[in-house]
């Protein structure tokens, strides 16, 4: 019962806690492309990302090489980072958190924990046996010839610099990330 509402009070945090701006990014998998939308109407496209080597879907566990489908709100921005810049996202969610628990995959202190970050709008532990450190990056040195050839990254959705640099002018912590 407890769970079920934390679940709803996050979710109702991600819902409505939307920037006054109203940009948010719907990241399709299958079509290897990020929608820049300001409520539902398309403001940009950048198109020619990669993906997770083993695709997207639910994350199973750390190094499973999955990106992760579902909603997330960008929790930092890295300006200097190995991949050029890092838009970390607040992975694992409070459904991921569920869907973990449940599994047996996390125990209930790692559950709490997620929930509370959740909660208190930081960032969820990024060391979980769920895995972490999942946001949107760049190529830094790279190969732009295997960037455009496969999906590379370990979970994370990848963009070239010069994509990376473009996206950021519509970036912030708190902006929504939906991953489908």
């Amino acid at each position: 019962m407890l769970r079920k509402f934390l679940y709803l009070i996050c979710a109702f945090y991600t819902l409505t806690g939307s920037a006054s701006d109203g940009i948010w990014l719907l990241v399709d998998t299958n079509a290897l492309k990020i929608e820049v939308k300001k409520g539902e109407q398309t403001v940009d496209i950048i198109e020619g990302i990669a993906i997770g080597q083993s695709g997207a879907g639910q994350k199973t566990h750390r190094g499973d090489n999955i990106t992760p489908y579902g909603e997330y709100r960008i929790g930092w921005v890295g300006q200097k980072s190995t991949f050029h810049r890092f838009f970390g996202l607040n992975y694992p969610s409070v459904q991921d958190a569920d869907n973990g628990l449940r599994k047996g995959i996390i125990d209930r202190y790692t559950y709490s924990d997620i929930i509370n970050a959740h909660m208190y709008h930081h960032v969820p532990p990024q060391n979980t046996p769920l895995g972490g450190r999942i946001g949107i990056h760049g190529l830094g040195r790279a190969s732009e010839k295997i960037h455009h050839s496969m999906n590379w990254t370990h979970g994370c959705i990848a963009l070239t610099n010069k994509q990376i640099d473009h996206l950021s002018q519509w970036v912030y912590t708190g902006t929504i990330v939906r991953i489908k």
